[in-house]
């Protein structure tokens, strides 16, 4: 099973960027889908974009044209591009990846955006 480690979230102000990166063990996470999701205080776990493995990717309506999924299989990394932010982006930043049989989560980074 594949361990997660996310990296990358901070502070930044509205209309700023970050760029949160996912980096897993082992030699199978090109198998991998990969998602990020995010859970902002008092609020359900939302998915935020997803790629699958090979390349497939997916948004959330409220992310579309501001944040971007990619995947590096060569460094066992994924990361989300996430431009013009906005004070509702704050919240939890959590990586998933999942195959049909095994799911792992990451630990979280918290972005906070600022008005």
């Amino acid at each position: 099973q594949v361990q997660l480690v996310e990296s990358g979230g901070g502070l930044v102000q509205a209309g700023g960027s970050l760029r949160l990166s996912c980096a897993g063990s082992g030699s199978t996470f090109s198998t991998y889908a990969v998602g990020w999701y995010r859970q902002a205080p008092g609020k359900q776990r939302e998915l935020v974009a997803s790629i699958t493995s090979g390349g497939r990717t997916n948004y959330a309506d409220s992310v579309k044209g501001r944040f971007t999924i990619g995947r590096e299989n060569a460094n066992n990394t994924a990361y989300l591009q996430m431009d013009s932010l906005k004070p509702e982006d704050t919240a939890v930043y959590y990586c998933n990846a999942k195959t049909v049989y095994r799911e792992s989560w990451g630990q979280g980074t918290q972005v906070t955006v600022s008005s």
